[in-house]
């Protein structure tokens, strides 16, 4: 259950880092897709550090955009030069 609530807020997450991040992005399905992993490691890193996601709804979304940009940060890194 806790992997489907980083899911659904990794789609809000998604959208804001599309809107955050410099650049064209990747359109509305990617950015969401690369939310929804970027919330996935967002929580991973921040159960990692120790860091509870029991700070609610604004909390969560919080950590799950800092994975989004970080995600969307590595793929640009690896896609650059490519389209």
């Amino acid at each position: 259950m806790h992997f489907l609530w980083w899911i659904l807020v990794g789609l809000v997450a998604g959208w804001a880092t599309g809107k955050i991040m410099k650049g064209g992005g990747y359109g509305f399905i990617v950015d969401v897709a690369l939310g929804i992993v970027g919330a996935i490691v967002g929580g991973f890193i921040a159960g990692l550090l120790g860091i509870s996601p029991s700070g609610g709804l604004l909390y969560t979304i919080l950590i799950a955009i800092g994975g989004a940009v970080l995600v969307v940060f590595l793929f640009r890194l690896v896609t650059k030069g490519r389209g």
